[in-house]
């Protein structure tokens, strides 16, 4: 049966205050005042508060009860749970922290030994250049004072006539100190070659 099928023999008597503050109820729920009264008695009859319980004291006590086991629930949860893992955590942050300590001062001290090392290299490069240059100075002086083969044998060849030249103007009479100074004088120019 729907509500406009049903038959309603029961009145109710109220004030006048109390009408007026029903039809404002039941304008601001924009229901009908029938419907309004009938859903009042199914409120107070399913959740059992008394009407004049204008602080609803069972309504407190429920929501402090539920309250009450909440908080004891996250408190077992607290010791049980979030506090070891908090622990825990604390734990593995403080190992982290010095592995990565541990790390950061072996990349560094890497790095300090590759920097000396590249050091040592530019400093060995440097000899090396160094050397290089003076090596090539040294070869271009070396090349300076060599003659070449042709001038060499122009320079033996005039050193040879020109001992032999004079040894054709010795005679029999020349004495052997002039002789021995031809053969000395010889040898010192064929040494400056």
């Amino acid at each position: 049966m729907t509500a406009q099928t049903k038959t309603f023999t029961k009145t109710v008597r109220f004030t006048e205050t109390t009408n007026t503050k029903f039809n404002t109820l039941a304008l601001k729920l924009g229901r009908d005042k029938r419907i309004v009264f009938e859903q009042m008695v199914d409120y107070f009859y399913k959740s059992k508060k008394d009407p004049l319980d204008l602080n609803d004291d069972l309504l407190k006590n429920t929501l402090l009860k539920n309250h009450n086991s909440y908080i004891s629930f996250i408190k077992s949860q607290e010791a049980d749970l979030l506090i070891p893992t908090k622990r825990e955590i604390g734990r593995v942050v403080t190992a982290l922290g010095k592995v990565l300590d541990a790390f950061n001062t072996e990349v560094l001290r890497h790095n300090e030994l590759q920097i000396q090392g590249l050091k040592v290299l530019e400093k060995q490069q440097d000899l090396q250049v160094q050397k290089f240059v003076k090596l090539d100075s040294l070869m271009k002086t070396v090349e300076l004072k060599l003659d070449t083969k042709e001038e060499l044998k122009a320079k033996f060849m005039y050193i040879l006539d020109n001992y032999i030249q004079i040894r054709d103007t010795f005679g029999i009479t020349t004495s052997g100190i002039r002789r021995q100074e031809l053969v000395d004088n010889c040898k010192a120019q064929i040494k400056k070659l």
